[in-house]
């Protein structure tokens, strides 16, 4: 594979940069060094339960200092993305603080009377009051979108029905599929790039599981760089038709690196052996 120089980063924020709140090795010294040497980054989340500000005060509290402006929701890329589809236009939302203020922000007006839209996105709340309304709001022709396609979500008892779960509820009763706005959509990449300004070929994306981060990752174009600190294991890799650019032990193997994208020869070696 041909070497690229990476100047512009997206990088997973659970299994990456933090496990059950605590930081992984490497992931604070990694974002230091980002930011002193003015690197373009921001960390991605599927999750579009928490605003930035919400989530850079969570990574603050786990030892990593990452500015609100750096992080990047699936709230976020699918109020950008609907902006330009219907610039103020309306939206009936199921979700909580992240969506429906990426949405505000974005010029959407609120509402069950004849929206655009209905957007559906992760909440602890969900109702059967507001599942119905939404039903019926999309069988009357609103357009039906969706954050992200995760089936479940994880929490201190085990796992919750997150909005995948939900989507498919409401697609039986209307036979509508929704948009997923983010990953594995590589949607939710190029929106990130558009925030930085960054090209394709001079981005590289860090994450931990082969079906989402790195699958959009190629088909983004970026340079993708599967981590073992979260989901995958190596044993998962060859599970897939495709393949991470490299495969590291974790977010500390960029820093020993040196070269800030894991083309050294651990990386590689840790590409080649199966076990």
């Amino acid at each position: 594979m041909a070497k690229r120089k990476i100047d512009c980063w997206l990088t997973d924020m659970d299994g990456v940069l933090v496990h059950e709140n605590k930081a992984l090795p490497g992931a604070a010294e990694l974002i230091e060094q980002w930011r002193d040497s003015d690197t373009r980054f921001l960390v991605l989340t599927n999750n579009s339960i928490y605003t930035p500000r919400d989530l850079s005060a969570r990574l603050y509290r786990s030892g990593i200092e990452v500015p609100e402006d750096k992080i990047w929701t699936s709230a976020l890329a699918t109020a950008a993305f609907l902006a330009d589809q219907a610039p103020e236009g309306s939206a009936f939302i199921i979700g909580e603080a992240g969506l429906t203020t990426a949405m505000h922000e974005a010029g959407f007006v609120m509402t069950d009377a004849n929206p655009d839209f209905v957007v559906l996105g992760e909440t602890r709340t969900y109702s059967f009051e507001a599942i119905t309304k939404a039903i019926r709001l999309i069988n009357n022709g609103a357009r039906f979108i969706a954050t992200n396609p995760d089936v479940t979500g994880p929490s201190a008892e085990g796992v919750l029905p997150a909005t995948g779960a939900v989507a498919a509820l409401i697609t039986a009763a209307t036979k509508r599929d929704p948009y997923y706005v983010g990953k594995p959509n590589p949607m939710m990449f190029r929106s990130a790039m558009n925030k930085l300004g960054a090209h394709s070929e001079r981005t590289g994306m860090i994450g931990d599981r082969m079906d989402t981060d790195v699958v959009a990752g190629i088909e983004a174009g970026l340079h993708t760089i599967l981590v073992l600190s979260g989901i995958a294991s190596r044993e998962d890799v060859d599970r897939y038709p495709f393949r991470p650019a490299a495969i590291l032990d974790s977010v500390q193997d960029l820093l020993e690196s040196g070269t800030g994208d894991g083309s050294d020869d651990k990386s590689h070696k840790g590409r080649k052996n199966k076990s």
